[in-house]
């Protein structure tokens, strides 16, 4: 049998334990084998009924009373315990909160340089009022040529250029489109006048060379309705020159050309002092007013409509804008490259903020 002898040495020899634990987990088996169902403590407790019963009583006070103060120091014990391994893990885990920001993962990826003058294009007309169009990139020969006014013994209909496939039974052959332009005659098949279009998308040529690739991209403009004329085709380039560049001021050049789906047709040259090269002139872009043909051969009256066009590589604009040296890096898949010329995700074109910023 215990006595009050043998239950203070216990608390003594317990406390002792407690203070010593190391870590909560030592707390948590020191509880378990102390208060636990076949603990130390509650061994005692069973001893209850083997004692007389004029014993009892003070037995099982002096047991209630070791049990609450057991109970207290391990609690004690267990919040220290805690605040100790709270300021050990705060000092290990700190945070400089004012050192920059690194970049993760997430924004370690790069929008392509065609993607972004795509978004660049598209927001410069789009503050103009023109929509975007789209179109499939397998098209017609009717649509990709004989509305827009080429002859069948013009050269870009030979197949050392254009991408063909097997003639149907008819006769008739689908291809891969060579411009954009089939997209300006889908919409005017489509949509009644007034139409102010653009439209950006691959197309496709056999040509593979530094400047030139089988796969390429355009945007190409459409504008028809009752009064368009030639003035509103340069004031709408040399703005979105001016735009595109990030220049105030620019000086262009309109050299007389030839293409069957304009008359009057011009090239235009851009001074290259507008990307820190004066003294030398760049051909960027083709326009002109859309052939009285093309409008007759989408169903209106050229008699009653007129309109301008233009169209230009963005490839080859994009390479004048961002110094790309050569056309074939743009599709090489070059992480390193795309890491060089890429731009960030949330970079993206406004007019307010800055096109490229």
């Amino acid at each position: 049998m215990a006595n009050d002898t043998d239950i203070a040495s216990l608390e003594k020899a317990l406390l002792s334990e407690i203070d010593s634990a190391s870590d909560l987990d030592a707390i948590e088996r020191l509880r378990i084998s102390t208060l636990g169902k076949k603990g130390r403590v509650s061994e005692l407790m069973a001893r209850l009924g083997t004692l007389p019963s004029e014993q009892r009583k003070a037995f099982g006070q002096s047991v209630n009373q070791l049990k609450e103060r057991v109970t207290e120091a391990l609690e004690a014990r267990k919040s220290q315990l805690s605040r100790d391994a709270m300021s050990a893990r705060v000092a290990s885990e700190w945070a400089d909160v004012t050192l920059p920001v690194r970049l993760g993962p997430l924004q370690d990826g790069r929008i392509h340089p065609i993607s972004q003058v795509w978004d660049e294009i598209v927001e410069i007309f789009g503050d103009m009022g023109f929509s975007v169009a789209e179109g499939p990139d397998i098209e017609s020969d009717d649509l990709n040529f004989t509305k827009l006014n080429i002859p069948p013994e013009h050269p870009a209909r030979q197949d050392h250029d254009t991408f063909y496939f097997k003639p149907k039974a008819d006769g008739s052959r689908l291809l891969l489109r060579t411009h954009t332009s089939p997209v300006q005659i889908r919409t005017m098949l489509s949509q009644k006048p007034p139409i102010r279009i653009i439209v950006p998308g691959r197309v496709y040529r056999i040509d593979s060379d530094a400047t030139h690739t089988p796969m390429f991209h355009q945007v190409e403009g459409l504008v028809i309705d009752e009064h368009t004329h030639l003035g509103h085709l340069k004031w709408c380039l040399e703005e979105f020159c001016k735009a595109f560049f990030e220049v105030p001021d620019l000086k262009m050049r309109f050299r007389a050309s030839h293409f069957p789906f304009t008359e009057p047709s011009m090239e235009v040259d851009l001074d290259a002092s507008a990307i820190g090269k004066p003294g030398q002139w760049l051909e960027i872009l083709g326009s002109g007013m859309v052939h009285p043909n093309v409008i007759r051969n989408c169903g209106l009256d050229p008699e009653k409509y007129q309109g301008f066009a233009f169209g230009m590589g963005l490839d080859r604009i994009t390479m004048l804008k961002y110094g790309i040296p050569d056309l074939r890096d743009m599709f090489s898949a070059d992480l390193r490259w795309l890491k060089h010329f890429g731009f960030l995700p949330l970079d993206v074109p406004t007019l307010a903020g800055g096109l490229s910023s």
